[in-house]
């Protein structure tokens, strides 16, 4: 996610990618406001996961597959559930990613992506409740880069978000001082749904939804959560330490909202086509 650029770019590839945007191209041609093609199937693991999604955002796909368990909540929270995002990059999706406990990169995948989702108050977190101080429904939704060619952290966005929408598990209530099933089956309770677009600065230039070379060679990148009714429900800067301007943060702001309806739209299809 732009922690490789040193070591996998030349000085002639940087030029080269610059010099295409002063002079309004990219590398495969899009405009600076375009997204790759999206493609999105849910229910891609119903064997291992309550709801899960595959995405392709070009040569990008990603995986992701929420779990419904039952624990015990926190204690400064006796009456709502947990939902967490965690990431695994595996070397399947990239020489990049190496095996062993979860690198920088994975850890930040995970919490920018948990952050579009709690920020957005995707869940309701009170519905997940089955006795309060007692038993709650913990959400766990899992990403898995499948292949990597930049902006992992939209294509997780997307397909989190899918994976969601598509959960059913079943019913649990409390009874004689223990969780019993009630033979129900249930979807999970949603307010919102937040889609994550991320604007890179290269240069004086913005582009959304970098692919692999162009990541490398950023300043910085802003990521922005936009719900159903165009409102910002979370943004981080990140992918390098150049600053960027409220005139570029006003720009990169209006660069995600004209690509959120869209995307929204690709994610309720493709719930709708499992229901």
């Amino acid at each position: 996610m732009g922690d490789y650029s040193t070591e996998t770019i030349s000085h002639i590839d940087r030029e080269f990618i610059s010099d295409l945007l002063r002079k309004g191209e990219r590398l495969d041609g899009r405009a600076f406001n375009e997204y790759r093609d999206i493609e999105i199937e849910a229910n891609v693991v119903p064997a291992k996961a309550e709801g899960s999604a595959l995405v392709r955002l070009g040569d990008t796909s990603v995986v992701a597959g929420v779990k419904i368990l039952v624990g015990e909540p926190y204690a400064d929270s006796p009456d709502q559930g947990v939902t967490m995002v965690t990431a695994e990059m595996s070397p399947i999706a990239s020489p990049l990613f190496e095996l062993g406990p979860p690198k920088e990169a994975a850890i930040e995948l995970a919490r920018v992506v948990d952050r579009g989702v709690r920020e957005s108050e995707t869940v309701d977190a009170k519905k997940l409740c089955i006795e309060k101080g007692k038993k709650v429904y913990m959400v766990f939704a899992d990403v898995y880069p499948m292949e990597y060619d930049g902006n992992l952290i939209d294509a997780s966005s997307i397909a989190v978000n899918t994976a969601l929408l598509t959960t059913k598990y079943p019913e649990m209530k409390w009874e004689d001082n223990k969780v019993v099933a009630t033979g129900e089956i249930l979807s999970l309770p949603l307010n919102n749904v937040a889609v994550e677009h991320t604007v890179a600065k290269i240069d004086e230039h913005l582009i959304i939804d970098t692919i692999l070379k162009e990541e490398f060679v950023q300043d910085c990148r802003l990521t922005m959560a936009i719900d159903k009714s165009s409102s910002f429900t979370a943004m981080q800067k990140g992918g390098g330490s150049g600053p960027m301007s409220l005139e570029l943060v006003d720009q990169a702001m209006e660069m995600a909202l004209e690509s959120n309806k869209a995307i929204q739209k690709t994610i309720e299809d493709a719930a709708k086509a499992v229901e």
